[in-house]
C-alpha cells in the first residue's frame, strides 16, 4: 500500500516540475531571442518480487515453461528538460540600427569583463565610451578589430568592439591625386574659337582637405581635330583669390608652346584706315571708289546716293571722312544735321583696307603697318611681315588700335592685318599648355600631349607640400557635332571614385552588414570599417547552460569556444540589423501541454487519495 502512495508523490512531483516548465515558457512568450523548453518523463526505479526463470529443457519436454519477472514500479521522475534552442524565432522590426537578428545557429559572443557568455538577444547599443553592449546588462559585444594595413576586420582573438572612440568620429582629409576631363568638344563651340577659350573647372583638395579650384581653356587651332588647353590660375575656393603668381609658377602643366590659333581683335575707331571701299547700289549707277581716311570737301552725287543724302544736306559739309565701317563722319558742319550717315538702304559696302595708320603718342599720325602677316620675336619686335614691317616696330605700337589685344599676356608669334582693317593672331606661344588630339575622321580621342592613354599630370608638389600631383584623364572626351555646345568638364577622382581627395569627414552613420561588419558612413562621402561582430557555433547548443539575462555558458557537453568565433556568413547565416528575434515560444502548444499535465497532476493526487482511503479500511479492521 505504501508504493502507490510514493507512486502518487513522485507523480506530483514530476507534473509540478513540468508545469514550472509551462510556467517559464508562457512568461518568456515576449523575451527577446528567449528559446522554449519542454520536459519528458522517465520511470523511476522498480521493485522485484520475483525473478524472471527460464523453461526447463529435460529430455521429452517433461518440463515446465519460463516465468516473467514480477516487478512493482515506483513511480516517476523528469527525463530531461529541454530547450529548442535551434527553432528560429519570429522577426520584430524595431528600426534601430543596432538591434540586429541571427539567421541560423550562431551566437552572439558578449563579454562581462571575465568570461564570455553567449546570446541570441541583439539588443544592443552604445555606451558611454563608445562599446558596443547589451542593453539589458551592459556585458560588451566581442568581434574582431580592424587590421590597419588593409582595413578589413581580422580574425582573431575576439576583444569588445569599440566602435564609437575618437578616432572613428572623423575621416582624415587627403589630396587629390587623380581627376578626368569627360565629355564633347565641338569644333563649332564659339567659346572654343574665342580668344579666351573653352572654360572648365577642376576642384582638388590639398591634404588637409582645403578645396582648389583649377582654371583651363580649352582652345581650336587652324587644324581639324587639333586643340590645346591650357591652365589659366589656381584659385583658392574659401576666398575665391589666386594661389599668387610665384606660387603658380611652380606649377607645371603639359610645357610652353607655339600653337596655332584664329584669335580676331576687331579695329577700334580711333586709328586711320587707308585703303578704298567699293559701293554697289540696287539701283542707279554704281559711284567710284572712295579713299579711307581721306578729307572730303565735298560730297558729290554718287556719294549723296551712297548714303541717302541730299543736297541740300550734302552742302552745309565742310569737311567729312569715311571710317572703316562703311560710314560717313561728319568731321565739320554749318547747321544742325547728322554727324555720321550709314549707308543707304540697298548699298553693300566693302572696305578694302591696304594699311592702318598708328596714332603717334600725343597724337597725330604715327607709323602705318599695311595688310600682311607679321612675325613677332621673343622680345614682341616684329621681325618679319608682308608687306615690310618698317617703320612699324613692336607689337606695343599697334596695341592700343585693337579691343581686348594685350602682347604681354598673348604671347603672340604671329598676327595678320585682315583687308577689313582686323587682327587676328595666328601663331602664339602658350605656358602650361598641351595639345589635345582628336582623330579627324572618327572624332575619338587621339592623344594629350603625345601620351595616347589620355594621361597628363597637374604638377603641384613642388609648389606647395600641402599638394599632390594630380593625373588628369582625357581619353574619354570626343570632338563630334553637339549643335555648337560642348559639353566637355572636369571632375576630381577617377570613373570608380578613386583619388578624389577629400574634405575632413563627420561621423553621421553606421550600418551593420549580413556578415555582421560594422561600418561608418562620412559626411565627405567615405566610409570606413570599424570591425566585425563575431559569433560562436557549437557542435551540441542544446548542450549550453541558461545563466539567465538570455545568456549561455559552454559546457562540456555542449563543446568549447576558441576563443576566436567564426564568420556568420561561413556557417550559411546571416545578421540584420534593425531588427531582434522574438521568443519562438508556441502558445497552442503551450496551453495543450498545460491541460495534459493538469489531467496527470490531477490523476496522481487521486492515487494518494484512493491509497489513503484503503489504508483508512484496513485500519478500521480493528474496531
Amino acid at each position: 500500500m505504501m508504493r502507490s502512495l510514493f507512486s502518487g508523490v513522485a507523480g506530483l512531483r514530476t507534473h509540478q516540475t513540468k508545469m514550472d516548465v509551462i510556467g517559464n515558457n508562457i512568461a518568456n512568450v515576449n523575451t527577446t531571442a528567449y528559446k522554449s523548453q519542454s520536459t519528458t518523463f522517465r520511470d523511476l526505479m522498480y521493485q522485484t518480487t520475483q525473478a524472471a526463470s527460464g523453461p526447463n529443457r529435460e529430455v521429452g519436454n517433461t518440463g515446465i515453461g519460463g516465468i516473467n519477472a514480477r516487478q512493482i514500479g515506483l513511480g516517476v521522475q523528469v527525463g530531461a528538460i529541454n530547450t529548442n534552442i535551434g527553432g528560429q524565432g519570429s522577426a520584430q522590426n524595431t528600426g534601430n540600427a543596432f538591434d540586429i537578428m541571427i539567421s541560423g545557429d550562431a551566437f552572439f559572443v558578449v563579454s562581462n569583463g571575465m568570461e564570455n557568455f553567449f546570446t541570441r538577444d541583439g539588443s544592443f547599443y552604445v555606451d558611454g565610451e563608445g562599446n558596443l553592449a547589451m542593453t539589458s546588462n551592459g556585458y560588451k559585444v566581442m568581434g574582431w578589430q580592424v587590421d590597419p594595413e588593409t582595413g578589413d576586420p581580422k580574425p582573431n582573438t575576439v576583444t569588445p568592439l569599440e566602435i564609437m572612440n575618437e578616432s572613428n568620429m572623423t575621416y582624415a582629409p587627403a589630396a587629390t591625386t587623380d581627376a578626368r576631363v569627360t565629355g564633347i568638344v565641338d569644333k563649332n563651340d564659339t567659346a572654343v574659337n574665342s580668344s579666351s577659350g573653352r572654360m572648365i573647372n577642376l576642384e582638388f583638395y590639398d591634404d588637409k582637405g582645403y578645396l582648389y579650384t583649377a582654371k583651363f581653356s580649352i582652345h581650336s587651332t587652324g587644324s581639324e581635330g587639333r586643340y590645346y588647353i591650357s591652365l589659366e590660375d589656381i584659385l583658392d575656393s574659401g576666398t575665391g583669390q589666386s594661389i599668387g603668381d610665384d606660387m603658380l609658377a611652380s606649377v607645371t602643366f603639359g610645357s610652353t608652346m607655339e600653337v596655332e590659333t584664329s584669335i580676331s581683335k576687331s579695329c577700334t575707331t580711333d586709328p586711320t584706315l587707308v585703303g578704298t571701299i567699293a559701293y554697289t547700289m540696287t539701283t542707279g549707277t554704281p559711284p567710284g571708289n572712295q579713299t579711307i581716311g581721306a578729307t572730303l570737301n565735298t560730297i558729290g552725287a554718287d556719294l549723296q546716293a551712297a548714303y541717302g543724302m541730299t543736297a541740300a544736306e550734302a552742302a552745309v559739309i565742310q569737311s567729312a571722312h569715311i571710317d572703316a565701317k562703311g560710314r560717313l563722319v561728319v568731321d565739320q558742319q554749318t547747321g544742325s544735321i547728322k554727324n555720321i550717315w550709314p549707308p543707304a538702304s540697298g548699298v553693300t559696302v566693302t572696305p578694302t583696307i591696304t594699311s592702318v595708320t598708328i596714332p603717334a603718342a600725343g597724337g597725330g599720325a604715327g607709323p602705318t603697318a599695311g595688310v600682311g602677316t607679321y612675325t613677332v620675336d621673343a622680345n614682341g619686335n616684329i621681325t618679319a611681315g608682308t608687306p615690310a614691317p618698317n617703320p612699324v616696330a613692336t607689337l606695343a605700337d599697334i596695341q592700343a588700335l585693337y579691343n581686348g589685344f594685350t602682347p604681354g599676356l598673348e604671347g603672340v608669334k604671329e598676327f595678320r592685318i585682315e583687308p577689313d582693317g582686323s587682327l587676328t593672331i595666328t601663331r602664339k606661344e602658350v605656358e602650361k599648355s598641351a595639345n589635345l588630339v582628336f582623330n579627324a575622321e572618327t572624332g575619338m580621342f587621339d592623344n594629350i600631349a603625345g601620351n595616347s592613354e589620355g594621361l597628363i599630370t597637374l604638377g603641384l608638389s613642388a609648389a606647395h607640400g600641402k599638394f599632390s600631383d594630380i593625373n588628369i584623364n582625357f581619353s574619354t572626351t570626343q570632338n563630334v557635332n553637339n549643335g555648337g555646345s560642348s559639353t566637355v568638364g572636369a571632375a576630381k577622382g577617377t570613373s570608380q571614385g578613386l583619388g578624389s581627395g577629400r574634405k575632413i569627414g563627420e561621423l553621421i552613420g553606421v550600418s551593420i552588414a549580413k556578415s555582421g561588419i560594422i561600418t561608418a558612413s562620412y559626411d565627405n562621402g567615405m566610409s570606413k570599417c570599424l570591425g566585425q561582430i563575431a559569433t560562436a557555433t557549437f557542435a551540441n547548443p542544446a548542450g549550453l547552460e541558461k545563466q539567465g539575462d538570455n545568456l549561455y555558458s559552454a559546457t562540456m557537453n555542449s563543446g568549447e569556444f576558441d576563443g576566436i568565433g567564426s564568420n556568420i556568413e561561413d556557417g550559411g547565416g546571416y545578421m540584420q540589423s534593425g531588427v531582434l528575434e522574438m521568443s519562438n515560444v508556441d502558445l497552442s502548444q503551450e496551453f495543450t501541454e498545460m491541460i495534459t499535465t493538469q489531467r496527470g497532476f490531477q490523476a496522481n493526487s487521486r492515487i494518494i487519495t484512493v491509497s489513503d482511503t484503503m489504508l483508512e479500511e484496513l485500519t478500521n479492521l480493528k474496531r
